[in-house]
């Protein structure tokens, strides 16, 4: 490792929101890794995020020298469609008091974690960073996107009038063990995990899933994410929003066939053509994180996969 990591996190007191869920306890492992000795995570029912009062008595209790803001209402496309005003108004009131409650308190640095969702729907492929102002969310995502897309304005707002030091960051799609494997609110790699395995268990002769297949999404490993977070909050010190993502993409239709076959399920696979597809194509483009702090994925997708799958079966069985 290099002596600049080390150096950059020895002695830091961070405070990680939403650092007990998925992406979160990926992030404070390798913060740990990296030599952060004690990395601070609120709990909301200690600390709801929500109440700038709890806010205050966090930062007041913790001192933090940097935040990263990962804390956040999400779910898949059902559950974006069914919770729109929630998504909306608890992760833009969360982002926004904190960020104001860092800044009063003198917080050196802050890493906002937006989403691919803040994207136009129509989106030219690769997504570039510069065209995330030229137009609307897909309708399904977009209360969830425009909500999180506020942390950057509001992180540029901050740099220009009180010159602080946020930064605003774009990871596509995550995945991997631990995920969140709920029927009502899992995202499709897991959700579709679940699908295959529990038929294969079951013995059921087919499987249904949304949508036409048609749309394309690209996926990161949820420790390549990790990775991409601290290597930002260590090297990168400017307002632009920068991506993190793996560089490719895949239809849904494939992605169901594969997943299938690595779950060992042979059977039918049928279409609910009333339910929708969301955004038509994911893929970001990634060079401007290389760039400028030199994050890369490192996780081949099938890898990925296989180790997420094996987890969800190790789990299940356990409890």
């Amino acid at each position: 490792m290099p002596d600049r990591t080390k150096h950059f996190w020895k002695g830091q007191r961070v405070v990680v929101t939403g650092g007990a869920g998925f992406l979160g306890r990926a992030v404070v492992r390798h913060l740990r890794e990296r030599g952060c000795r004690n990395p601070i995570v609120p709990r909301s029912r200690e600390y709801d995020l929500r109440r700038p009062s709890a806010i205050r008595r966090l930062l007041k209790k913790e001192r933090p020298h940097l935040i990263i803001h990962l804390a956040a209402v999400v779910g898949g496309i059902g559950a974006n469609r069914d919770n729109p005003g929630k998504f909306f108004y608890d992760n833009l009131i969360m982002g926004t008091q904190l960020m104001e409650e860092a800044r009063k308190s003198g917080v050196r640095k802050f890493v906002s974690i937006g989403t691919i969702c803040a994207y136009p729907k129509e989106t030219p492929v690769p997504f570039k960073e510069k065209d995330l102002w030229n137009g609307y969310p897909e309708e399904t995502n977009a209360p969830y996107g425009l909500a999180k897309k506020m942390l950057l304005v509001q992180s540029q707002a901050y740099r220009q009038q009180y010159g602080m030091n946020a930064i605003y960051l774009l990871p596509v799609n995550l995945y991997g063990p631990g995920d969140n494997f709920s029927p009502v609110s899992s995202h499709v790699i897991p959700a579709l995990i679940k699908k295959c395995c529990d038929a294969v268990d079951k013995g059921e002769k087919s499987i249904t899933v949304w949508g036409t297949g048609k749309a394309t999404r690209e996926f990161l490993y949820m420790d390549d994410a990790a990775r991409g977070i601290l290597l930002a909050s260590e090297r990168y010190d400017k307002p632009a929003p920068v991506n993190l993502g793996a560089g490719f993409e895949i239809s849904i239709r494939d992605l169901v066939s594969l997943i299938a076959k690595k779950c060992g399920f042979q059977g039918k696979i049928l279409r609910d053509l009333s339910k929708p597809d969301g955004q038509p194509r994911r893929r970001l483009d990634t060079r401007l994180a290389f760039k400028e702090f030199g994050f890369r994925a490192r996780m081949p997708f099938g890898k990925g996969l296989d180790k997420t799958i094996a987890w969800y079966r190790e789990t299940r069985q356990t409890r």
